[in-house]
């Protein structure tokens, strides 16, 4: 771990796996290894960065074994090979014949490049002239046989000495760029107005400019922690937002929804309602975009007092997921406040009718049972899903 350090492609599954007690594949390195390499390679060509954080070698290890790598989204059509190379499981990825018969396909299927206008064209071969073999140095060892010997060495080491280098150039830069620095820190601390004291200021909030501005929100979404006191997640909501009847801010095109199955959620507005189905969802629907609730279906003690492991492993909304040979996961995050954990994740996969859908999933852990908010759109409307996502999440409140 020393040696190689924190470079994704020298770190599969199969590789950290004998270093992360907790992997549990066992697969030989071997081909599928340079295969893992190649895939991130690509990602990092493509991307501009590695699929996985390498701050750490420690923390790369057991990211590699225990979460997917970040999505391929700006590698084109190249995704789905880039994708599937980095199958955590060896036995997954594509085999060489499969990865040489995509690339050949790719290659042949891509444009040329626009040459444009500033090219300069190539003189014509001459077949008839055999190329000239020359010795290495040949050409540095003719240049310089070729220069005066009388040439005046002291006006030469002059002008050596009177160009700036490169070096002396940037401490100067730097030099200057520090004096600015100062002069601005000066200017401001003599000639621009003082804050009031705190104490004085109370809530209000003064610009520079004199002209009051209101205090930032300090409410926080799932993703700082915060839970209500009945263990449901709560969110920061948009300003325009309204206030219902004491009970959590709801954006504006969304109304609360106080549900007979014993919860309430923030739901878009015009969004149909079916009835909770022998799997215990009720699901609010419009269009190609569904947001399935689940009010404490499953107990821990059948399903493990885990959220995260259950939410990756058996939970019944993300079998699809489980099942589909094109899926990805990713943001996956256990939050725990005030005795209550949380788990979510964002997944994608390609169902039966052949699209390719967006999910973002929350479970919560409420006296012993698991309640599931689950948002399902597109793939393209990612930014669409994340809102309602967002709303339901922030709002989501068990009455039962």
């Amino acid at each position: 771990m020393t040696v190689v350090g924190p470079v994704t492609e020298r770190w599969a599954p199969e590789q950290a796996g004998p270093v992360h007690e907790n992997w549990q594949l066992a697969a030989p390195v071997g081909p599928e290894t340079d295969l893992w390499a190649l895939g991130a390679l690509l990602f990092r060509a493509v991307q501009g960065h590695a699929p996985y954080p390498e701050e750490s070698t420690a923390e790369l290890v057991q990211l590699v074994c225990a979460e997917p790598p970040a999505f391929a989204e700006e590698c084109g059509p190249l995704r789905p090979v880039v994708e599937s190379l980095l199958r955590q499981d060896p036995t997954d990825r594509l085999d060489f014949e499969e990865l040489s018969g995509w690339l050949r396909s790719l290659v042949r299927s891509a444009p040329e490049p626009d040459a444009g206008t500033h090219v300069v064209p190539v003189p014509p071969a001459d077949p008839s002239r055999l190329p000239i073999v020359r010795r290495r140095g040949e050409l540095v060892r003719r240049r310089r046989a070729a220069l005066p010997d009388t040439h005046p060495h002291g006006r030469h080491k002059r002008a050596r000495e009177g160009r700036s280098s490169p070096r002396s150039l940037g401490r100067t830069l730097l030099l200057l760029i520090l004096l600015l620095l100062a002069g601005a820190v000066a200017y401001a601390m003599l000639f621009l107005p003082k804050q009031k004291d705190d104490g004085a200021a109370g809530d209000d909030r003064t610009g520079s400019a004199g002209q009051a501005s209101p205090a930032p929100s300090r409410s926080a979404g799932p993703a700082s922690g915060r839970s209500t006191p009945d263990g449901s997640p709560s969110a920061s909501a948009p300003a325009t937002g309204t206030q219902t009847g004491g009970g959590p801010a709801v954006a504006d095109g969304f109304t609360l929804r106080k549900d007979p199955d014993g919860f309430q959620v923030a739901v878009a507005k015009g969004w149909d309602r079916t009835p909770r189905n022998g799997s215990g969802q009720v699901v609010y629907a419009h269009g190609n975009f569904e947001l399935i609730l689940v009010p404490g279906r499953d107990s821990t003690s059948s399903y493990g007092s885990d959220p995260m492991v259950y939410q990756r492993d058996k939970e019944k909304e993300l079998q699809p997921y489980r099942d589909s040979s094109w899926s990805t996961a990713t943001g996956l995050r256990t939050i725990e406040v005030g005795g209550r954990t949380m788990a979510e994740g964002q997944f994608t996969w390609t169902d039966g009718q052949g699209r390719d859908l967006f999910v973002r999933n929350m479970a919560i852990l409420i006296h012993g049972r698991y309640h599931l908010v689950q948002v399902r759109g597109p793939e393209a409307q990612r930014d669409e899903i994340t809102r309602l996502y967002d709303q339901a999440t922030a709002t989501y409140r068990y009455t039962g």
